[in-house]
């Protein structure tokens, strides 16, 4: 897979998560949350106003600190899919 279709096939897996209503579970939002800022290269700090969920936000870009951006493309999107497959 190219890096343009990569790029497309993960925006249109984002655009699946911000289009779903219902909440995700805490462990699938946090893997969410990681892989979405590591594909994206945003490295600002976590600003929940709650500091325990600040703590689960940082652990959980701590344990993708090692991936590429392309390998964090890839597990979002495989993470939407699979999610959404066992949902409907």
């Amino acid at each position: 897979m190219t890096n343009k279709d990569l790029e497309i096939k993960f925006q249109e897996a984002v655009n699946r998560v911000n289009a779903h209503t219902e909440p995700f579970p805490a462990d699938t939002l946090l893997k969410l949350y990681a892989y979405y800022k590591k594909a994206t290269n945003d490295y600002s700090r976590p600003n929940s106003k709650k500091p325990i969920i600040n703590a689960f936000k940082t652990n959980a870009l701590f344990q993708v600190k090692r991936i590429s951006k392309e390998e964090a493309m890839e597990t979002y999107i495989e993470l939407v899919d699979n999610y959404f497959l066992y949902r409907e």
